[in-house]
C-alpha cells in the first residue's frame, strides 16, 4: 500500500519523472502516483500547487510541494 504523505504527479512524456520516481524506490519510499495523461482531470490539483504551471514531476510529502527534479521539469503547454 502507498504511504499517502507521498504523492508524485508525473506524465508519461516527463523522463525527469522516472528519474524521481526511481529515487524513491531506491529510498524505499512507497508513493500514490497521479499519472496526468489518465487522469487528465487532475491538472487542476497540479496548477494550484505550482502557481499555475503545468509542469512535472510535483512531489508532494507530508505537505512540502517539490516542483521539478534538482530545479529541473517538463512545462506542458496548452
Amino acid at each position: 500500500m502507498a504511504d499517502p504523505n507521498i504523492i508524485i504527479y508525473t506524465h508519461p512524456t516527463c523522463e525527469i519523472c522516472v528519474t524521481v520516481k526511481m529515487e524513491l524506490d531506491e529510498k524505499g519510499k512507497q508513493y500514490h502516483e497521479i499519472d496526468l495523461a489518465e487522469q487528465p482531470e487532475k491538472w487542476a490539483e497540479l496548477e494550484a500547487l505550482t502557481d499555475g504551471d503545468r509542469i512535472t514531476p510535483v512531489t508532494v510529502e507530508d505537505g512540502e510541494v517539490t516542483i521539478g527534479y534538482h530545479g529541473i521539469g517538463c512545462m506542458f503547454y496548452d
